[in-house]
């Protein structure tokens, strides 16, 4: 006879894993992936670390919970962000929002852009990166379609954008030099870009 697990069963143990994942969290802002470790999530949850192998097999399989837990609330707060208004408008709310909240906890947004990991969570990084470049392709399809922007592979654009705004981030998430003014020139860097008609400015 084959178990099945109880409804009550299986609320526990996600909740155990939530409870993991959001330890792994906790460890990911505060050390990076290479100062996390089982025992260290483990200690972080209040749990046996034990406990923590039986939810995740490895360090890998953990940390892509983590990256999908995470990046699924960066992505809806993005797609948000572009939900409504002109295609400058659109753009300008992807970007503070993408950037601005990545400077807000700079050591996991390190993390999640650029610190070395391992292969199988750097697959996961694709995805978010992915995942946020369609973002900001609906905003720029929306522009070309209205006239607000010259004809242009959106698709490709976007992909643009987000590798750029990637590559300025990892500077002052690593250094924090000069952070104040690193958002409003992303911005205006981004409306460069897309070659926003005059009246859409």
């Amino acid at each position: 006879m084959v178990y099945r697990r109880t409804p009550a069963v299986q609320a526990r143990l996600d909740a155990q894993r939530a409870l993991i994942v959001h330890g792994a969290t906790r460890v990911l802002s505060r050390d990076g992936f290479a100062g996390l470790s089982m025992a260290a999530v483990a200690a972080e949850a209040g749990i046996a670390t034990g406990t923590v192998y039986k939810q995740f097999e490895n360090k890998a399989e953990l940390v892509a919970a983590v990256f999908e837990t995470v990046v699924a609330r960066e992505v809806d707060a993005v797609r948000a962000a572009v939900a409504d208004g002109d295609v400058v408008g659109r753009v300008t709310a992807a970007v503070e929002t993408f950037a601005g909240r990545a400077m807000k906890n700079p050591k996991l947004a390190y993390v999640l852009l650029a610190e070395p990991v391992d292969a199988a969570v750097d697959a996961q990084r694709l995805e978010f990166r992915r995942a946020f470049a369609a973002s900001f392709e609906t905003a720029i399809a929306h522009g070309v379609a209205e006239g607000r922007l010259p004809a242009q592979d959106s698709s490709l654009t976007a992909a643009a954008l987000v590798g750029a705004i990637g590559e300025v981030l990892v500077g002052p998430l690593a250094a924090a030099p000069h952070a104040e003014t690193v958002i409003p020139e992303l911005v205006a860097f981004a409306v460069r870009a897309l070659g926003a008609r005059p009246e859409s400015l």
